[in-house]
């Protein structure tokens, strides 16, 4: 804020880091997750984020999310958003307490273009992973309080030519996985489905519906997380980085891949 002569604080013109988080934390660190402390007493039950999985395929990366949010054994909300773009080459997906999931997918979002604004160039693959790393490092003390966020990251490396996926602990550690990952609720059920479905020269199409399959596992066995729900029109999220950027798939073509799952599944066929 200006002061009485309408001038901007010393922060805002004196020479600084090309962090957008580094200049927030210098100017007000109480607008970072971090910089908030909570009174005392126990955590409300807020909304939670639940399933999200990841895989590489033959050009590039799929990351898939349900749409269901909860809070304790109550449906929140059926429409969360949990895989965004964080920028024209990558993808987040957030697992969680919701609200500061979703903050911290924003505060990510401008991190990322502030960065290129200042530098007049895009951070590696490699280091907008390190730098979501030390975000979540920073909400490490609401974590601590039972409002953890465990993002999944990944993207398409333009170095390297191909999709690349990042998991994260509530510490912050950054680890990359390979071939396919999943984090919340339901990730132990979508694993398990992945390792059934996923091979090393999958086509886009192959890989969306194995990300969607996965997805529909998980419903199976994890109440928290919600499968497609072709009665309400509601479909997973589901967004796929090549080459070319980031593209959220289309709600047609998700429910032609729910409708061919379901069919295999009513008949009892082969998976692929």
């Amino acid at each position: 804020m200006a002061d009485a002569h309408g001038r901007l604080p010393r922060s805002f013109t004196a020479l600084g880091t090309s962090s957008f988080v580094e200049f927030l934390a210098a100017h007000d660190p109480s607008l970072l997750p971090s910089g908030r402390m909570l009174p005392d007493g126990g955590v409300p039950a807020v909304p939670h984020g639940t399933t999200i999985v990841a895989l590489t395929f033959d050009g590039g990366v799929v990351m898939a999310g349900d749409r269901r949010a909860t809070a304790g054994s109550m449906i929140a909300s059926r429409h969360v958003e949990k895989v965004v773009a964080a920028d024209d080459h990558s993808a987040v997906g957030i697992a969680g307490t919701a609200g500061l999931a979703l903050e911290l997918v924003r505060l990510f979002q401008l991190e990322l273009e502030h960065f290129e604004k200042i530098e007049g160039a895009v951070l590696s693959l490699d280091g907008k992973a390190n730098r979501l790393a030390t975000m979540v490092r920073g909400s490490l003390g609401l974590a601590l309080q039972g409002l953890a966020v465990i993002p999944l990251f990944g993207g398409y490396d333009l170095q390297r030519g191909v999709g690349r996926i990042f998991s994260y602990d509530v510490t912050g550690g950054r680890y990359e996985e390979i071939e396919h990952h999943a984090v919340g609720s339901g990730a132990v059920f979508a694993r398990g489905s992945l390792k059934k479905l996923w091979w090393d020269r999958m086509s886009r199409a192959e890989a969306v519906e194995a990300a969607v399959h996965a997805l529909v596992d998980a419903a199976d066995d994890d109440a928290a997380t919600g499968g497609p729900d072709a009665a309400r029109g509601i479909w997973p999220v589901v967004a796929v980085v090549t080459r070319d950027g980031y593209h959220r798939v289309d709600d047609e073509e998700l429910a032609d891949v729910t409708a061919v799952i379901e069919a295999r599944r009513a008949q009892g066929g082969p998976q692929r």
